[in-house]
């Protein structure tokens, strides 16, 4: 795969994805019992956002060096903007943390944290960039996260799997259906977070159309739209869909909505909607 996140580390997209990763553990949290957390496409886990790779595209400026210059950020940004502090030494935001790190520093001893990834130097990085948390247990796999997901093995607790492909591959909406489809089988308790990218939304609804075919108890979206869809060859917004957790809460609204008016160009849209309604 050449997909690299290290381009991509930061932005708009991950704002919502990690703030949402953040309030699922919360919720998670309040049931009672241990939490596990399986991350299909975990990455390197730790982002310099001075690299060749993130200056490139810089990303980040949109994304979360905007969020750190903001007076006025909710609660859910503000944790994770926490987070991210906690990563760097000054005031200067130089890394960005990833979703291991990030469920790392939410999960506590007894949990446990699954991270997969198929390319071996991001995986290399992934077990170093973990190597400094405390409390859960943690878990490399080098190799394929969809396959992980779908032979999930029983759990004495709570199971949340974030899947987030780079959709590089055609058949990525594919996998994510099967892999829902398999762990929901196995698993049917199972808190399931699928990030989504928005170029177009027939591509979009027609991911939604197939989730819902599902057999989850529930399901929400949360949609960012920052661009009008003129040109869908290009990231216009992103979206997280949450299957078995309910609905959204306020704090998740709240953060799509100031992603969208702070981030987004005149015309952006946050929507939250149920599905299998």
């Amino acid at each position: 795969m050449n997909y690299r996140h290290h381009y991509h580390a930061g932005n708009f997209a991950d704002l919502l994805k990690h703030a949402l990763l953040i309030d699922l553990i919360r919720r998670l949290r309040q049931r009672g019992g241990a939490i596990r957390v399986l991350d299909t496409h975990a990455g390197a886990g730790l982002y310099d956002l001075s690299g060749e790779m993130a200056q490139k595209s810089k990303e980040a400026s949109g994304g979360i060096l905007a969020l750190d210059a903001a007076d006025d950020p909710p609660a859910l940004l503000g944790a994770l903007l926490a987070l991210v502090r906690d990563s760097n030494a000054g005031p200067t935001l130089r890394y960005y943390p990833g979703s291991p790190r990030i469920a790392l520093a939410k999960l506590t001893k007894g949990d446990l944290y699954v991270g997969c990834e198929l390319r071996p130097d991001d995986s290399d990085a992934l077990k170093k960039a973990s190597q400094g948390s405390i409390g859960a247990g943690r878990q490399t796999v080098y190799g394929d996260g969809y396959a992980a997901a779908r032979a999930i093995g029983p759990f004495a607790g709570e199971t949340l799997v974030l899947i987030d492909p780079p959709y590089e591959q055609g058949d990525d909406y594919d996998h994510v259906v099967e892999t829902c489809a398999a762990l929901l089988k196995r698993s049917p308790k199972a808190v399931i977070a699928i990030w989504a990218p928005i170029k177009d939304l027939e591509t979009f609804d027609a991911l939604l159309r197939r989730l819902e075919e599902l057999p989850a108890s529930s399901g929400y979206v949360l949609s960012t739209r920052l661009k009008s869809l003129a040109n869908p060859m290009r990231l216009n917004g992103s979206a997280m869909i949450v299957l078995n957790a309910g609905s959204a809460t306020p704090d998740e609204e709240a953060a799509a909505e100031w992603i969208v008016a702070k981030l987004g160009e005149p015309g952006g849209r946050a929507e939250t909607y149920s599905l299998f309604v």
